[in-house]
């Protein structure tokens, strides 16, 4: 687009966010929390053999996925776990400002409940559950993976 507000003849142009992929190591408990949550299972597959080799550029690739996607069918996440080639171990205790850490953002309703029915799929909270301004009240947790989550419930 330039300064008159029309796209450019030719040129591509974005569409849509389709979704967040993030590898995890357990696909089983990140469905569970991300269920949990209130995302919905949209489907599952495998994926392996030579075309999914030269996207990925590595080289014997067999990963299951699982698609969840936000009650409002706009967003989606894609849970992957990697059977070979074995993943690289990342620091799941990064801190949330470590360069490339993954954090996804949801707002819910009854943020303390919400809480409360994550914790027993291993949900910590980062910092405390705070108000911020007279916006929302926010916090940050640790989900499956050591995936950063942000919980930000409107105060309206």
């Amino acid at each position: 687009m330039g300064d008159t507000g029309k796209r450019d003849p030719g040129r591509g142009t974005l569409q849509r966010m389709d979704n967040i992929a993030i590898v995890v190591d357990d696909l089983a408990a990140a469905k569970a929390f991300f269920a949990e949550l209130g995302l919905e299972l949209e489907g599952e597959a495998t994926l392996e053999g030579s075309a999914v080799d030269r996207l990925l550029g590595l080289e014997g690739v067999r990963t299951d996925i699982a698609m969840m996607r936000a009650p409002d069918g706009h967003g989606r996440l894609e849970l992957t776990e990697y059977h070979t080639p074995p993943s690289r171990d990342g620091d799941p205790r990064a801190p949330a400002n470590t360069l490339g850490a993954h954090r996804i953002m949801f707002t819910v309703d009854g943020i303390d409940d919400v809480l409360d029915r994550l914790r027993p799929h291993g949900a910590e909270l980062l910092g405390e559950l705070v108000q911020y301004e007279n916006s929302y009240r926010l916090c940050y947790l640790r989900g499956p993976a050591g995936i950063i989550v942000a919980l930000a419930e409107p105060t309206r």
